[in-house]
């Protein structure tokens, strides 16, 4: 038999491919199989949030909390355009619901604060997903309300502070803020301040919804008109909503009704006369999600509220002591410019709270024209 047609063994070697592209094509492989089981997971959680009736309360919390920020029309892609409306709708009915019942709650005629013991305390608050500040007013009657120093600009709550001489002081009620870019200046509804009505913004309503003190010290919150605060002698006070707490009793009835979460600021009174001020930070993963109103309503309980109110919250919440700011706004632009600030002073009798908005018309002032310098 010829040999030479046998099988012959190649005397040359095949070439091995280099390492590089090996690892090369593993890594890509990960990858991608990374890749298609998040994607997998992405699907399936996808279908359990608008398919399974398990995932309703879950569905309901998102779009709540969406309603809270800017981006309020992205609800509509969580619970359709209708339900959103309806959504805003119940939650403006409700709020509106809690601020009726009479308030009959009292106070020590004349709180007086122990030598040892400051006029102002504060202690850190957390909970699940959040984290923020309590702050203790032992003297209700050393409270003013803040309002700004220049026409067409609101102003930061920590320049409120510095500027006044008070020793603390917390962001107050709303603003007219368009597209989330507005200049401050344009309060909603009613500021009082020292007792006089300082701007009124209800246009043709008879009443609204007021967090605020009277001449004793007493919190003032709930649905009023304007004849009704005048009788009640009320000081200092803001719009805002809703009520959480009257009589000592809770109005919101679990987490499901605490509108989303968020950074939230609110503003409470114990029997004894000493103000609560809840301030909680949100929007910061790994720090603070935010809190729900029934997560705020029950700190306010916890602390010995028989009545408390929200403040504006959102990227407005703002905690200042001793000129520092204590919380982190979540607003990327940091503090916020605002109208209304609660002031807390050793001496608020030599606070100089002027009328800024004396002589304009509520219906003409611009709330989103550039600030003034």
């Amino acid at each position: 038999m010829n040999s030479s047609s046998l099988p012959q063994r190649s005397t040359v070697r095949k070439k091995k491919k280099p390492a590089r592209k090996r690892k090369k094509r593993g890594f890509f492989r990960t990858v991608f199989r990374v890749f298609m089981f998040c994607l997998i997971l992405l699907i399936i959680a996808g279908g359990w949030l608008y398919l399974a009736p398990s995932a309703q309360n879950t569905r309901y919390l998102i779009a709540d909390t969406l309603i809270t920020t800017q981006h309020r029309y992205m609800a509509k892609y969580i619970i359709g355009e209708d339900e959103l409306k309806n959504r805003v709708s119940e939650y403006t009915e409700r709020f509106q619901e809690m601020g009726n019942e009479v308030d009959t709650h009292v106070i020590e005629p004349e709180p007086v604060v122990p030598e040892d013991k400051p006029l102002v305390e504060i202690e850190k608050v957390t909970g699940s997903g959040y984290a923020g500040y309590v702050m203790i007013v032992n003297d209700p009657k050393k409270v003013r309300l803040g309002v700004p120093n220049k026409i067409g600009s609101g102003e930061k709550v920590s320049s409120m502070v510095a500027r006044t001489g008070a020793i603390a002081g917390v962001n107050g009620g709303g603003f007219a803020d368009p597209n989330w870019k507005g200049n401050g200046f344009k309060p909603i509804g009613l500021v009082v301040s020292q007792g006089k009505l300082y701007y009124n913004g209800l246009g043709g309503k008879k009443s609204t919804q007021i967090v605020g003190l009277d001449k004793e010290g007493k919190m003032i919150a709930g649905n009023y008109t304007l004849d009704e605060l005048s009788k009640m002698g009320v000081q200092e006070a803001v719009t805002f909503q809703p009520r959480i707490i009257v009589n000592g009793k809770g109005q919101i009835k679990n987490a499901a009704e605490g509108w989303g979460i968020a950074p939230r600021t609110a503003m409470g009174q114990r029997a004894d006369g000493a103000l609560i001020f809840v301030v909680i930070d949100g929007r910061q993963p790994g720090y603070s999600i935010g809190a729900n109103l029934y997560d705020v309503q029950q700190i306010m309980l916890k602390q010995g509220a028989v009545i408390a109110a929200n403040l504006d919250g959102g990227s407005s919440t703002v905690l200042v002591k001793d000129n520092e700011i204590l919380n982190k706004p979540s607003s990327q632009y940091g503090e916020r410019y605002l109208p209304t600030a609660f002031l807390v002073f050793e001496n608020p009798e030599q606070a100089d709270i002027k009328n800024i908005w004396e002589g304009l018309d509520p219906s003409k002032i611009d709330a989103g024209k550039k600030r003034a310098q």
